[in-house]
């Protein structure tokens, strides 16, 4: 059902969970096999096999999500940036992990989700390595998004916050070259608002600048139609992922790479070219920290003109 999300949120909601689909359906076939029935169990190990190979983001198949930017390795000429975005979890017990990921990492730009009031408070921690902070208010206990940057906003009002906090962007100087940084958190699938969630946030993303970096919280697969229309929204092509960005919590971390899920995503447009993604270590969260470097695509040279020059001998005086 999940293939059919574009039609509705309710099928759309079966896409989140494909690759565990795929291998129960997997396990039925293999059950049909050993008691002969041959066309059952073939049928099923067929379309099981097809539909786990969607959920595989290397082999880029029809169905496995938007248009993804190709990895450049980084110029020698060219400055490197890195942008770290997570999700907090808004009552994270160890708040100082996070921190201190930060000031090993020193990311130029972080964008947090579930910025909770308590979380606003240990951010005037790092104020002073990162004066340049968007904490987007929100009546809802969970916290909005948030952008803090080591680089200057290019003015002072570059930046805004929408859909009652759940969106945040900022304009930010990276060298002279400037970027629109943007961090989103979408709710839950059906029957959560997130369809509608993404209907407000359609005319916001069209405005997003030709240059722009998008990361957050989408709750959603990359295959899902969710992410296929913000990526088509804002004009954006996915930045391959990482690995899987959530997991339940109360399970050990160390089973996060094999059975959780890729929901916390980057997009890219304009003159950015990105080097890599990773995945750092855990914070505290049910999600991931996601790393991304990126440059800047080189400015055009300007044109020289030529210079004439004049052999002696030609000079005549008449």
């Amino acid at each position: 059902f999940g293939f059919l999300g574009t039609y509705g949120s309710r099928l759309d909601a079966f896409s989140h969970f494909r690759t565990y689909f795929s291998l129960a359906l997997a396990v039925l076939a293999v059950a049909a096999l050993i008691f002969r029935a041959w066309l059952v169990g073939v049928a099923a190990l067929l379309l099981a096999a097809a539909a786990f190979a969607t959920t595989i983001a290397a082999l880029n198949l029809p169905f496995s999500g938007p248009p993804r930017l190709k990895l450049v390795a980084a110029s020698e000429t060219e400055p490197v940036y890195r942008l770290l975005q997570i999700n907090l979890r808004f009552d994270n017990p160890t708040p100082e992990k996070l921190l201190s990921l930060i000031g090993r990492v020193q990311p130029d730009v972080v964008t947090m989700d579930e910025v909770s009031p308590m979380w606003a408070e240990k951010l005037k921690l790092i104020k002073a390595a990162y004066p340049n902070q968007v904490i987007c208010p929100t009546r809802i206990e969970i916290g909005g998004a948030a952008i803090i940057s080591r680089r200057p906003f290019a003015t002072a009002n570059s930046w805004s916050c929408d859909d009652r906090g759940a969106f945040a962007t900022a304009r930010v100087d990276f060298g002279g070259r400037v970027a629109e940084i943007a961090d989103i958190h979408l709710g839950w699938p059906w029957p959560g608002d997130q369809r509608w969630q993404l209907k407000r946030l359609g005319g916001v993303l069209k405005g997003l600048d030709d240059t722009t970096l998008l990361s957050g919280d989408f709750n959603a697969v990359r295959w899902s139609a969710t992410v296929y229309k913000a990526a088509r929204d804002g004009r954006f092509k996915l930045v391959p992922p990482a690995g899987a960005t959530w997991f339940y919590r109360r399970l050990p971390v160390w089973l996060r790479p094999y059975l959780g899920i890729t929901i916390d995503h980057i997009m890219a447009k304009g003159d950015l070219v990105i080097h890599s993604t990773r995945i750092l270590p855990d914070v505290g969260s049910d999600h991931a920290p996601v790393l991304v470097e990126f440059s800047f695509t080189p400015r055009p040279k300007a044109p020289q003109e030529p210079v004439q020059t004049v052999s002696p001998g030609t000079i005549g005086i008449g």
